[in-house]
């Protein structure tokens, strides 16, 4: 490859440090860490859990959405907190204060709940928000941390999150509030969670992307291989004639049935090994398929959850690398593999 134009040359990273920044210890930092946390306790030891309740019991009862509002680092917050919701199979949405008044605050209603986020109460776009949701019969929650504030004493309900001081040393950046914020929201997001009694499968519904969505939605039958994929044969069918169907299909076995595909059993590659080291001369040339396949494998049903799969394929007394699926007649109806179930993303 060559080289960059001069006029597109990287810059190199700078050596060294400017002659103005001190030199972090690990110290200093553990020492902000257990400010941090000595902080965090503060709000843990004054939190009024009457006020607490309240609030999430009001977010319970709600018959409409809950709305979440916030400027900065209290709008990221408040969003966050809204999204987690949702997640949870609970109706929430995030309204900014300046777009609501330029239109959005038309999706209120009077079943409708909106929380408002904001460390000193006093945050202008929320207060002109304010009378505007009034307007639409929302019923208005702040969440704030300074005592006796203008947004709480306009709203229905105030939450007060006890704030010792912000770690900044100016306490100034919002790194304690924002966080004692975090761990309100959430707690209480989980609260509602259990008290709506979701559900793992609701919960895998609502992510059915990820890991865990995957884990409670894909059955055997989603990702097992069907059909032409499926390395079958018959048990009086020659080993040597077969190996072609068993390297083809990419299972490691060969699934032996009868003319009505009902299951009699596995050949693996491993069965295959064994028997070039046991046979001997031209003996095996003979073998037949149903003289050394294992008739008793492990099978699952197409209804079974693919993790169950994943689980019964490593159980003892050793673990195996696929499982023949068969209906409740013993037909063979697919073949599910430790390939695929990884390759599904569980």
């Amino acid at each position: 490859m060559g080289s960059l134009p001069p006029s597109l040359d990287l810059p190199s990273p700078p050596l060294g440090k400017p002659s103005h920044l001190q030199l972090l210890s690990e110290t200093t930092l553990l020492n902000l860490f257990k400010s941090q946390q000595n902080h965090l306790n503060y709000f843990f030891q004054n939190l009024d859990f009457s006020q607490a309740l309240s609030f999430t019991q009001t977010l319970l009862n709600s018959r409409g959405t809950i709305f979440f509002s916030g400027v900065g680092k209290s709008g990221f917050v408040a969003s966050k907190i809204s999204q987690t919701l949702v997640s949870l199979d609970i109706r929430s949405s995030f309204l900014s204060p300046l777009d609501a008044l330029h239109g959005d605050i038309g999706a209120l209603s009077s079943a409708d709940v909106l929380v408002l986020f904001s460390k000193s109460g006093s945050t202008e776009e929320l207060l002109r928000l304010l009378p505007c949701a009034r307007a639409k019969g929302v019923y208005l929650i702040s969440v704030t941390s300074v005592s006796n504030n203008a947004l709480a004493n306009a709203c229905d309900m105030n939450v007060h999150l006890p704030l010792e001081r912000e770690l900044c040393p100016f306490d100034l950046a919002p790194v304690t509030s924002t966080a004692i914020q975090m761990v309100f929201g959430d707690t209480v997001a989980i609260a509602l969670m259990g008290a709506r009694n979701l559900t793992k499968e609701q919960y895998a519904a609502n992510h059915p992307a990820g890991r865990i969505g995957k884990s409670l939605i894909f059955k055997v039958k989603d990702v097992m291989k069907k059909k032409d994929e499926l390395p079958i044969c018959k048990e009086g069918d020659l080993i040597m004639e077969q190996l072609v169907e068993l390297s083809s299909k990419g299972c490691g076995c060969l699934l032996v049935i009868d003319n009505e595909y009902h299951l009699l059993g596995t050949f693996t590659d491993g069965d295959l090994r064994r028997t070039l080291i046991k046979a001997s001369g031209e003996a095996i040339f003979k073998l037949r398929v149903g003289d050394m396949c294992n008739r008793e494998p492990r099978t699952i049903g197409p209804d079974a959850m693919a993790v169950e799969a994943m689980q019964k394929m490593e159980s003892p007394p050793s673990p195996v690398q696929f499982l023949p699926v068969i209906d409740h007649q013993n037909v063979l109806i697919g073949i599910i593999t430790l390939h695929g179930l990884v390759s599904a993303g569980l």
